[in-house]
């Protein structure tokens, strides 16, 4: 490389009878680092002296273009430049600034963030308690005969709501039976009262662990499944073509889902206690309890008021799982990306919401002494 192209690139700005000047000279070559003298925050200059100029690439039209950027003038003036690029500075300027192309604002912090964050928590209130408002209005239309969906839409809902999740529920809860009995006989053993592990065990199952690992489990399978479906069909127009058919889609696909979903969930609970219990009662067996002393202990504890609750939980702890997986593949973009993010939106809002519905019943069922 010759020194005429290794000559570095200069700008000066300076004032020269009452006008502003932009004197350019060197080699705008990409590499080449800039020397930059004088306030160029004064505006946009008034002449442009490139009589020492050398060669230049886009640098230097990237350079002026970021600097008219800054400044925003109404008319500006590329009197002084060459032609060349004069005619790449109005090309540039004919089209318009994409906003993606900007740089990025501050993040706002303090005040400004508590209010985005409350605006942002806000709407998204008005907007689950918008969709459940439209499932209950859904609902009604159902049992008023004005609202229909295909027989095998809900039956595969429920196929994969029930039988599909047998053996994950059934590894789950198993387990969870085994580690209360475990933690609870290290606990009792020590005072002589291993047998009250069979109480343990019952009443942790059926009030809270059976109906939470539960609706967990279903959480990050169904929910999951439905936000999926539902956000794919919205990614390839098919929710478009069912309106355009003049289908409702949330009589569609929304309604029998929420229906399989809130069906099924006091099966799968009982189903989880019972697998819960058994587990247990293993390890009540290896620690010397026999099973039918185990499950003769255990009722004493358990009756039909105790076995009664976790079932109930489950109904409601079904329909905010469905509707927050149906909830995010309806509101998903039209991306493979969006997809992704409702999905995992869909995950994290069922889960929280049945610790939010529990605690509530926590609280309901200590007030009512039960």
């Amino acid at each position: 490389m010759n020194q005429e192209s290794t000559e570095p690139p200069k700008a000066i700005w300076e004032e020269d009878g009452g006008k502003l000047v932009l004197r350019l000279s060197g080699n705008w070559l990409r590499g080449n680092r800039q020397e930059i003298t004088g306030d160029s925050r004064q505006g946009w200059p008034d002449v442009f002296d490139t009589g020492k100029l050398g060669k230049f690439d886009s640098t230097l039209p990237a350079y002026l273009l970021k600097h008219l950027r800054e400044m925003r003038p109404e008319d500006p003036g590329l009197e002084g430049l060459p032609n060349d690029l004069r005619g790449l500075m109005e090309l540039a300027l004919k089209v318009p600034e994409r906003s993606e192309a900007k740089s990025s604002e501050k993040e706002p912090n303090g005040l400004s963030l508590l209010g985005l964050r409350s605006t942002a928590a806000w709407t998204s209130l008005e907007s689950v308690l918008e969709f459940i408002g439209d499932t209950v209005l859904s609902t009604a239309r159902f049992f008023t005969g004005r609202a229909k969906f295909r027989s095998e839409d809900f039956l595969l809902a429920v196929q994969e709501c029930g039988a599909g999740a047998l053996p994950i529920v059934s590894l789950i809860s198993f387990l969870i039976g085994m580690i209360l009995a475990f933690v609870g006989n290290v606990q009792l053993a020590d005072f002589g009262a291993s047998l009250y592990v069979a109480d343990l065990v019952g009443i942790a199952m059926v009030r809270e662990m059976g109906v939470m690992m539960t609706a967990i489990i279903m959480s990050g399978r169904t929910g999951a499944a439905f936000a999926a479906h539902i956000g794919s069909m919205n990614a390839n127009q098919e929710i478009d073509a069912l309106k355009t058919f003049g289908f409702n889609p949330f009589d569609f696909l929304v309604l029998p889902r929420v229906f399989a979903l809130v069906l099924m969930m006091p099966i799968l609970t009982i189903y989880s206690n019972a697998v819960g219990i058994l587990g247990g009662m293993l390890v009540g067996a290896g620690v010397g309890i026999p099973p039918s002393l185990f499950f003769a202990e255990m009722l004493t504890t358990v009756d039909l008021t105790q076995a009664s609750l976790g079932v109930f939980k489950s109904v409601f702890f079904g329909a905010a799982i469905a509707i927050a997986g149906c909830l995010q593949g309806m509101r998903s973009g039209n991306s493979s990306a969006a997809v992704g993010q409702a999905t995992t939106r869909a995950v994290v809002a069922s889960i929280t919401a049945i610790i939010i519905l529990d605690s509530g019943f926590a609280v309901l069922f200590t007030i009512l002494g039960i």
